[in-house]
């Protein structure tokens, strides 16, 4: 009986402990918010750094103390789900703008709409287009923009000039032919950098792609629609930059981690597609006037008769409250400081990306050269990828079958229409 008795205190010991770590402290807890931030910067020390003097500045604002995290990006989508399955996890968190619809989905976030959305500013404080890339059409958006970003196409002015090219290129063609007078293996030295191994870089641009070959990943319905021609055509155009035209060094099949970023610092390739490089590109040791910026080019003569004019996916980083937070309150309070017109202005000037909120366009730093590229091409010729749950599979699977044909390229197998449609078609099997 004494065993017994001696078991049943530990229990009820074990369970009581349990229930203390559960609840917590309420009135600390209405103190504190943890906070998920995905990696901006050249490293998750930068972002630290960068963002601890805001946290701080609103914890005096406030008295709310803010736990921080940078989550890289390898791992943000996984931790991201969890914590929408477990019930359990930060207050706040910032999401790739493509992944909204996914996490939406997952219903673990709180619906940023009418009373929500005005509690953080409201609806007429936000881009158009970065809202509109916060959530399923026609449902209550699960998260506001914080960052926005848009693809374009940077360009080593020394390099051109160097071989004689007078503009950057407007058209693929013309990348090409650029591209094939600026590569030189024997000297280290190729037209264009690209992230292979990277899943939803190469996603982006097979979506981008396809855009401008008129074709859709997914149908009217939601339903995948991988293995198409269109589709087919734009991933040769892509992986054929390396494959057939061989002017991306076949070392870049495993970049993932911004190698290609520093490729192009080091003047080892003269071009890169990239979203709002500048800030980080000088944090590489570039000056802003060592490169240029023009608008991602587009297709010359698409096979489907005249393609759409999207040259960049609606990019950007959203910022998302959890359902499972102890302080609803307080995380809005966060969300609207970090969307409010200070701090925007501030953390979009370190990163190089636009703001989310119309009126902190005054600034003059969002008026450089750079800035009006991206902000012509956000509001003009990009275009959100597709706003159904299924998106981040898309991500996953076809830019993992993407990474996969970039290392065929770099072992010298041919890469073609077929081999191509197969691994569609297999990715698509697996949604």
């Amino acid at each position: 009986m004494s065993i017994r008795r001696a078991i049943a205190s530990l229990a009820a010991g074990i369970l009581l402990t349990g229930s203390l770590v559960a609840c917590g402290d309420s009135a600390a807890d209405a103190k504190t918010l943890t906070y998920w931030a995905s990696n901006q910067g050249e490293s998750l020390e930068f972002d630290q750094k960068t963002l601890q003097p805001e946290l701080d500045k609103f914890e005096q604002e406030t008295g709310i103390h803010v736990k921080l995290e940078v989550v890289p990006w390898s791992d943000l989508l996984d931790r991201l789900m969890a914590a929408a399955k477990d019930n359990n996890g930060p207050d706040v968190v910032n999401i790739g703008n493509t992944w909204s619809a996914s996490l939406q989905a997952t219903g673990a976030f709180v619906a940023l709409d009418g009373h929500m959305l005005d509690k953080v500013g409201g609806r007429d404080r936000f881009v158009t287009s970065a809202l509109d890339a916060a959530g399923a059409p026609g449902t209550p958006r699960s998260a506001v923009p914080l960052y926005s970003l848009s693809y374009a196409l940077y360009y080593n002015k020394r390099m051109f000039a160097e071989a004689g090219i007078a503009s950057p290129p407007t058209t693929w063609d013309e990348l090409v032919a650029d591209a094939k007078k600026l590569t030189r293996p024997a000297k280290g030295q190729w037209g264009l950098a690209v992230e292979g191994a990277n899943p939803a870089e190469n996603a982006h641009h097979a979506f981008t792609f396809s855009q401008q070959y008129r074709g859709q990943w997914f149908d009217a319905n939601g339903d995948p629609t991988f293995d198409t021609a269109a589709n087919v055509a734009a991933i040769k155009r892509y992986i054929g930059l390396m494959s057939d035209d061989h002017v991306v060094n076949p070392a870049d099949a495993g970049y993932a981690k911004n190698e290609s970023r520093a490729d192009f610092a080091g003047r080892k390739a003269a071009m890169l597609l990239w979203q709002a490089a500048g800030t980080s590109l000088q944090q590489l040791g570039m000056k802003p006037d060592e490169y240029g910026v023009a608008p991602v080019p587009f297709l010359a003569d698409p096979i489907t008769g005249g393609g759409v004019r999207v040259n960049s996916m609606v990019a950007g980083i959203n910022m998302a409250v959890y359902k499972h937070t102890r302080n609803l309150d307080g995380a809005l309070e966060f969300v609207g400081f970090m969307t409010g017109d200070k701090e925007q202005i501030i953390l979009n000037k370190v990163y190089g990306s636009l703001p989310s909120v119309r009126s902190a366009y005054s600034d003059a730093a969002f008026r450089t050269p750079e800035q009006d590229v991206l902000f012509h091409v956000l509001n003009s010729t990009a275009a959100p990828l597709p706003q159904v749950p299924a998106e981040s599979r898309f991500e996953t699977l076809v830019g993992a079958a993407m990474a996969e044909l970039f290392a065929d390229a770099a072992a010298g197998r041919a890469v073609t229409a077929e081999s191509i449609k197969a691994k569609l078609s297999s990715a698509e099997g697996k949604m």
